[in-house]
């Protein structure tokens, strides 16, 4: 029940107040002056509603007690000026008497509402710093503390950062904890993903266009390299990027500035790029597929994010992190893993990293009768069965590995398939085609 201070000189008015709040479910207390509240903890109230006037101090001056109660100022001299006044102190609203009933009691509600979730979040910001001191990346190994590194060397720079690291490892966590260490990180962050915008749209969602630029141009776009500015742009699997955008990105990089499709103008952009990709773009570079100067500009400072099946006891750290996390979103009681489930973790391959993991876990939390999560709930035994045929696979690429996996598993259904892979329908099916692997019938 939400605790309410009432100061008011006026004791009709202060009563009839203290009336209304009490039959709508709030707890309320009363004063006659700002020396008569301060008997109260004023900040053990979620909410302070006083008079402008008042014997003595002003009702604004409670504004100078309290840390982070919001103070809702009533006047009697409804006027701009005094709510301006009110407001510029540090009062969250203004309500002028007299004032209505349903009027006054919405007010309340959006105010507390209001105070609430700013209370959370600052709460869940703390819990976040504390538990994730690298944005959310947690781990212990020493190829993830050499990733902690070089985000806090290269953060505060504005130098382009390349990610590399198979699909699912947390590129874009990355890419985040450097914005967020940045001096930009009040500016915003733009991610997009290159392979989920289909070609012959993203120099125009990337760049922008000018009304008129092609068929059903109707109106001119703001690109996303534009909504960036002042921030950070990060591009997450840069090498699907075709060659005609590789050059306007390449332009953004070395002059500043970008040209909207069909635009015969250049803009200034302030943007600060970071790149990610699972592909070999040394490789792509060789094979002609993207451009040298381009990769070059991109490849400055290089994080390298390792898969979960080389980062050893990380696995258990980071399941049971995630097992915590998911009983709380799922309202769930809390749950731990058995030691033959935490055996399976250890030993399965994870070909879908961080994002299989986590999708393996939601679907334990959902099926569990008790709380204890058994290997069995987990479901690993297929992936773990494939491993004796090719005990090299964990030395394989991400594409190799799929390739390979999928091949030994066409009796399994594609649902089956995209399940022990921790990728959805879509993407096996997109994956398919990329790597010429056809579905046999």
């Amino acid at each position: 029940m939400p605790r309410i201070l009432i100061i008011e000189d006026e004791a009709v008015i202060r009563a009839s107040l203290q009336r209304l709040l009490q039959r709508n479910g709030y707890e309320v207390s009363a004063a006659a002056s700002l020396p008569e509240a301060q008997n109260f903890q004023l900040n053990d109230f979620d909410l302070i509603i006083a008079d402008l006037r008042l014997p003595g101090p002003p009702g604004t001056d409670v504004l100078k007690l309290v840390d982070g109660v919001p103070v809702l100022i009533m006047t009697s001299y409804a006027s701009v000026r005094s709510a301006v006044e009110a407001i510029k102190l540090g009062a969250v609203d203004y309500i002028a008497k007299p004032f209505d009933h349903d009027e006054l009691l919405l007010t309340l509600e959006r105010v507390l509402k209001q105070s609430s979730l700013e209370r959370q979040n600052r709460a869940l910001k703390t819990d976040l710093a504390r538990s994730y001191p690298v944005s959310g990346m947690i781990g212990d190994s020493p190829a993830m503390l050499e990733v902690f590194e070089r985000i806090a060397r290269v953060a505060p720079t504005d130098t382009t950062v390349l990610i590399l690291g198979e699909s699912g490892t947390g590129k874009e966590l990355v890419a985040r904890a450097v914005h967020e260490q940045s001096p930009r990180k009040q500016a915003p962050l733009i991610a997009v993903n290159c392979a989920a915008i289909p070609e012959n749209l993203i120099e125009s969602e990337l760049f922008g266009h000018e009304k008129g630029a092609f068929t059903g141009a109707v109106e001119t776009h703001h690109g996303l390299v534009e909504a960036a500015h002042g921030g950070t742009l990060f591009l997450d699997e840069i090498g699907e990027l075709p060659a005609e955008a590789q050059a306007r990105l390449l332009r953004v990089l070395q002059e500043g500035e970008i040209r909207r499709v069909g635009s015969t103008q250049s803009r200034r952009v302030d943007v600060r790029l970071i790149a990610a990709t699972h592909r070999d773009l040394k490789q792509l570079v060789e094979d002609g597929e993207f451009r040298s100067d381009l990769y070059f500009r991109l490849h400055v400072m290089e994080i390298r994010l390792p898969p979960l099946r080389d980062r050893g006891d990380d696995i258990t750290q980071l399941a049971e992190r995630l097992l915590e996390r998911t009983c709380k979103r799922l309202n769930r009681p809390p749950m731990r893993f058995s030691d033959d489930a935490l055996q399976s973790l250890q030993q399965y391959p994870w070909p879908g990293n961080v994002r299989e993991m986590e999708n393996t876990i939601e679907r334990s939390v959902i099926l569990a009768d008790s709380d204890t999560i058994s290997s069995a709930m987990l479901g690993l035994k297929a992936g773990a069965a494939a491993q004796p045929d090719h005990p090299q696979a964990a030395s394989l690429s991400l594409d190799d590995y799929f390739v390979q996996f999928v091949r030994d598993n066409e009796q399994m259904t594609e649902t089956e398939l995209a399940r022990q892979l921790g990728i959805s329908r879509k993407t096996l099916w997109e994956r398919r085609q990329r790597l010429g692997i056809p579905r046999k019938r």
